[in-house]
């Protein structure tokens, strides 16, 4: 978080601030199941337009199975915006000292912002931006840093945070303030019983008893030199920054600035802390242009359009619901050691129900009920008369004893397959119940009534949409879209009714495969296949076990 500015003024040699609404950081130092199944569908939001100019690409005709995202984005989501905010990095603004103080200013002032307010949204960014990279389940022990102003507020409403984040974490407040702002927060802390480590502890196998140090010292307004027992602690965390084997180490998180650095210049003697993560708060200082490490965010998500405005500030966009994204370079990995162990309760045949329908049901009502983004979007796969496979992602509309529908384009690619070869799989992913399932049958169109009543029930821009695209042609550009939307628009502005378009209807798949995925522990996952059987004159589902 931005500090409150300060007027900085030299008695005796020794910097000293003169009061103001906020003493940031110091300069010195002192003291139930049912037949069928109905999906609701999605209302798409709008985007904003391309502010670059175009450019002679040809598309393809926007197939948009899976709606544009929601605002209800889970956090998690927060990474599908890595790669946009990467490469918007080098446009990303950087604050001067005096700007960002002069920022703090207008914040506090004339836009009404409290110091409370603002020290809750940095931490809380901070911890979102910790769990967004250091996993819970490799990560738990945090160690949080504080220093005697607001950096060290941050890092105390962050550890409140990462504690309900499922962390836990220890907090190191060796110079505490009596401000009530500050007691309350150490209050908080001490109600979830997060202990406060004494300093003379912390030097002792850091390495051994935290999986992430935080450091929360000192921000960009600090001046001077650290005083005892912060210069201790900084050329500790300088030690265990510079360990050659990373994997032995804790990783360091920064609180807006490295602690010890100059706020404009960086590691001017090349001697101080190397964090692994860096988390700008507000805007990044100038100083984080010198940041090498392999995780830049950017959190504090309240500057409001006229800050924004008047300091020309050019900032990534925060993806959904998340308060923090990433900035920067993202860091290179090896594909080949990325790996889950997962753990789950264990799929066992006589636990599952004898219908897969039924046990589809199931498994789905429980992606819906623990708030799974759109856990009604699958894969499908249609392969065309000479082999070739093509996948693409839609939305379930619906499912019963029949089977599986969905409504696309009769124009499309996968129509195309279809009409070809009726042959069709589908696969469901709920990657947070470490859950899969795999379906397999035939396809053939639902009728037009039917398709008819679900169009009809579909947002009316929905419906436009379904008449503007001609699913997997080429167009010249995505204006060609627009301008025929917005012809539409007007055309249907009334209210009128809006006739279903003979190129667009529904599919639906008739299993004769279903088989259940359950993750587990050293890739002894648990599957379970359902085929069918001829029993007589009929036929039966039999359940069999897979080797994983």
């Amino acid at each position: 978080m931005l500090a409150a500015a300060s007027k900085i003024r030299t008695i005796s040699g020794v910097a000293s601030t003169t009061s103001r609404a906020m003493p940031f950081f110091l300069s010195t130092f002192s003291a139930p199941t049912t037949a069928a199944l109905s999906v609701p569908s999605l209302c798409p939001t709008r985007q904003n337009p391309s502010t670059h100019p175009r450019r002679p690409l040809a598309f393809f005709a926007a197939a948009a199975p899976l709606g544009v995202l929601s605002p209800s984005l889970r956090r998690s989501m927060a990474s599908l915006a890595t790669s946009t905010a990467a490469a918007a990095a080098a446009e990303v603004t950087h604050l001067s000292q005096r700007d960002a103080a002069e920022i703090d200013e207008q914040l506090m002032g004339p836009l009404g912002f409290s110091v409370d307010q603002l020290m809750e949204l940095a931490g809380l960014s901070v911890a979102a931006a910790v769990a967004e990279v250091y996993k819970l389940s490799e990560h738990t022990r945090v160690l949080i840093i504080c220093g005697p102003g607001n950096n060290g507020g941050d890092g105390l409403v962050a550890a409140r945070h990462l504690y309900h984040f499922g962390y836990k974490p220890f907090v190191c407040y060796p110079k505490r303030t009596s401000r009530p702002l500050y007691s309350g927060l150490v209050t908080q802390l001490e109600s979830l019983d997060i202990p406060f480590v004494p300093v003379e502890d912390l030097f002792h196998d850091l390495a051994g008893q935290f999986d992430i140090v935080i450091d929360a010292m000192f921000g960009f307004s600090f001046h001077g030199t650290p005083r005892p027992p912060f210069d201790d602690l900084i050329q500790m965390l300088v030690s265990l920054s510079v360990t050659d084997d990373s994997a032995k180490r804790p990783p360091i998180v920064s609180v807006d600035i490295p602690s010890g650095w100059h706020v404009e210049e960086g590691d001017v003697n090349g001697g101080g802390i190397k964090p692994d993560m860096l988390v700008s708060l507000t805007a990044p200082k100038l100083c984080a242009k010198k940041f090498t490490g392999p995780h830049h965010f950017l959190g504090g998500r309240f500057v409001p359009p006229p800050i924004s405005t008047k300091y020309g500030l050019e900032l990534p966009p925060y993806p959904g619901t998340s308060m923090c994204v990433r900035i920067g370079k993202a860091p290179s990995v090896d594909i080949s050691s990325l790996r889950e162990n997962y753990i789950s309760p264990e799929l066992l045949e006589n636990q599952v129900m004898s219908d897969p329908f039924d046990q589809f049901r199931r498994w789905f009502d429980e992606a819906v009920t623990a708030g799974l983004r759109e856990p009604n979007a699958m894969a499908l796969t249609t392969v065309n008369k000479a082999g070739k496979p093509s996948s693409r992602m839609v939305l379930l509309k619906g499912v019963d004893r029949h089977g599986f529908v969905w409504y696309t384009n009769y124009g499309s690619q996968k129509a195309h397959d279809l009409s070809e070869n009726s042959n069709a799989a589908l696969l469901f992913y709920w990657n947070e119940m470490n859950r899969q399932v795999r379906v397999e049958g035939l396809v053939q169109k639902v009728s037009e009534e039917e398709s008819e009543k679900y169009f009809h029930s579909r947002p009316r821009g929905s419906q436009l949409g379904a008449i503007v695209s001609k699913q997997s042609t080429v167009i010249s550009g995505r204006d060609v879209l627009q301008h025929v939307y917005k012809e539409l628009e007007e055309k249907y502005s009334d209210g009128s009714f809006i006739p279903k378009p003979d190129y667009w209807g529904g599919y639906r798949l008739t299993p004769n495969l279903f088989e259940f995925w359950q993750g587990q522990q050293s890739r002894l996952h648990d599957r379970l296949q359902y085929s069918q059987r001829e029993v007589g004159a009929s036929t039966a589902w039999q359940i069999e076990r897979l080797a994983p």
